[in-house]
């Protein structure tokens, strides 16, 4: 029997989750719903299933096993508290929420439940990442820089604070997530943003450059910094220092430098592909082992960027919560 799959949001990322999943044996995408119906009846039309506007229909009417998320930060209402009281598991795309209390009222849920949770948090599963996870494995880590350089994302709330969240919430997450990944836990934030040059463009509320520095509970530092203000150009990435080694995790190459000598590797695993599989295994096995991004470790990075952007508006040092 298939395993039935809805969907709330039906942008780009979720078109993204249902080609794959399009693609899996044994899988059913059973419904779609979007805030903008046209968009779930054109899912729908290419991937199957049925098309809601209102997500509370979609739970109340429709029996599925797994539901995907995948809507704007500030778009987290009660769907996944709703979803996870009728016991259906849980894959929500980055960030988790626009903000902490939220975050903590549905890993609440997802915990007392007991449903599987998994983030889109895909850069983990990327093979350059496992590798990178396994040099630093043991070692002490010095210090950590991460980047996000790249342009204005063009959907209109993502230039919205209250909405997005910011770079550093939306965007930069993934980098703040891997720096977690490779060292653990944040201890606090320092920030500093500004605006630079994007000041003309409409209905603009968000800093286009940005920089924050954080102390780990280990003792590590990073820096992590980003723009939006770019155009047909950017880079993303992190780079990890310790005492016999040097990488650079650069968009899907790993370079690693080491006395004398110098080593690159190229990412293998399509990471969207890899955090499906995962997540469906997990809900037909029980064994949740290979998901690299659970609900609750995902409210952790979404703590680290708050603090980031609490830190930028007072000017202090902030530590983080969870």
């Amino acid at each position: 029997m298939a395993l039935r799959v809805g969907f709330v949001g039906a942008g780009g990322i979720a078109n993204k989750h249902m080609s794959i999943l399009s693609q899996m044996k044994d899988v059913e995408i059973a419904a779609v719903c979007d805030v903008e119906k046209e968009r779930a009846k054109a899912a729908t039309d290419k991937f199957g299933g049925k098309a809601y506007s209102d997500h509370h229909d979609l739970l109340d009417r429709e029996d599925i096993s797994a539901l995907f998320v995948c809507v704007p930060p500030h778009a987290h209402a009660d769907v996944e508290t709703l979803a996870a009281g009728k016991g259906i598991h849980l894959f929500i795309e980055k960030p988790v929420a626009i903000s902490l209390e939220k975050a903590l009222e549905v890993r609440t849920a997802i915990e007392k439940s007991g449903v599987v949770s998994s983030v889109g948090y895909h850069f983990r599963y990327m093979s350059t990442s496992r590798k990178l996870k396994e040099l630093v494995t043991g070692q002490t880590i010095g210090m950590l820089m991460g980047w996000w350089l790249g342009g204005l994302p063009g959907v209109p709330w993502w230039r919205v604070k209250r909405k997005s969240g910011g770079q550093m919430v939306e965007q930069t997450t993934h980098i703040f997530d891997l720096a977690r990944y490779l060292a653990g836990d944040v201890e606090k934030a320092y920030a500093a943003y500004a605006l630079r040059t994007l000041g003309e463009v409409p209905d603009l509320d968000v800093p286009d450059v940005g920089t924050a520095a954080l102390q780990f509970k280990d003792g590590t530092v990073a820096t992590i910094s980003n723009t939006c203000m770019l155009q047909g150009i950017g880079s993303v990435g992190i780079r990890v220092i310790c005492r016999q080694f040097m990488a650079d995790l650069d968009g899907d190459r790993l370079r690693i430098q080491r006395p004398g000598e110098a080593e690159e590797l190229k990412n293998s695993v399509d990471p969207y592909i890899a955090e499906d599989e995962v997540f469906i295994k997990a809900i037909a096995t029980g064994d949740v082992s290979q998901i690299q991004s659970t609900y609750a470790d995902a409210a952790k990075t979404l703590a680290v960027t708050l603090a980031a952007n609490e830190s930028a508006e007072t000017g202090r040092p902030v530590r983080v919560a969870v």
